[in-house]
């Protein structure tokens, strides 16, 4: 048998080439979400950064230098490369605007903190003293609102 394997050699099950069967795969566990925080329409939005001062008035010159275009992206990538040629002396107008908006949104915020603690009390007063009759009346209106879509159904028959 030349060049050909012996019997003993073709009946050894190789490891290397042996396909091991692999076990079901574990059920993956999803996490469990928390429920997302409902954010204030009241907190005061938080300032533009000088790069940002900066684009408010490049779209301006833009648009007007090219009124055809359509694509905010374009506008967005020739403002950061223009923003990025800028030197320190041409971008301090715009570090200046964007410090005093800065300034001004933190005292905002501090107000709108100082005004939540002091509200934040007062709810919790008031969820105390929410009744679980007023939350089932809350379904008894649901509930009636199935009834109206019951009464769709019977017209639906007499077609």
């Amino acid at each position: 048998m030349k060049g050909g394997k012996s019997k003993s050699e073709s009946k050894k099950p190789d490891s290397r080439l042996a396909v091991k069967k692999r076990e079901a795969p574990a059920q993956k566990k999803t996490p469990v979400k928390k429920a997302k925080e409902v954010k204030d329409p009241n907190k005061p939005k938080r300032p533009a950064s000088a790069f940002f001062v900066f684009m408010e008035d490049f779209r301006k010159q833009y648009k007007e230098k090219h009124p055809n275009n359509k694509s905010v992206s374009v506008v967005g990538k020739a403002g950061g490369e223009k923003w990025k040629s800028l030197t320190a002396a041409e971008k301090a107008p715009f570090v200046a605007k964007a410090e005093k908006r800065k300034s001004e949104y933190d005292k905002t915020l501090q107000a709108y903190n100082k005004k939540l603690a002091e509200g934040k009390d007062e709810v919790e007063e008031e969820e105390e003293d929410e009744s679980d009759k007023s939350k089932s009346e809350v379904h008894d209106d649901e509930e009636e609102d199935d009834d109206d879509s019951g009464e769709d159904d019977d017209e639906d028959d007499e077609e």
